[in-house]
């Protein structure tokens, strides 16, 4: 008779070790079906790319123009009330390269997202 409940319990504990790793393999399963998602692709990945370097380069342009506007006027002013001539001298040198360096950022800015696709097409054999 113990035979018979040891064999039956053990059936028992066999099954529900089996329904457990069941309902795992399910449950992950779904959470892998829910967790993914499907990506449609409008346009190609180059495409976007220079979309989102054209973005980009307008916002940074966008900060650059404003934050060398406003170190310009601080150099300025900065010039126009000092007392003496060496840091007048040095404001000057500050507003020139405050203006040498906006001009580099928004000129690469600018061939990256201009004047590089006029020449994507000129590197093909044809």
């Amino acid at each position: 008779m113990k035979k018979l409940e040891e064999i039956s319990s053990k059936k028992k504990h066999k099954k529900t070790i089996w329904g457990r790793v069941v309902f795992i393999l399910c449950l992950a399963f779904y959470l892998l079906l829910l967790t993914s998602t499907a990506a449609y692709a409008v346009t190609d990945m180059w495409t976007k790319a220079n979309e989102i370097i054209v973005d980009v380069y307008n916002k940074i342009a966008g900060i650059s123009t404003v934050l060398a506007g406003l170190m310009s006027a601080v150099a300025v002013v900065g010039a126009k009330f000092s007392n003496n001539q060496h840091k007048v001298d040095q404001a000057w040198d500050w507003l020139k390269r405050i203006w040498v360096a906006w001009a580099i950022i928004n000129g690469i800015g600018a061939f990256l997202a201009y004047v590089r696709p006029l020449f994507s097409g000129l590197n093909t054999i044809q």
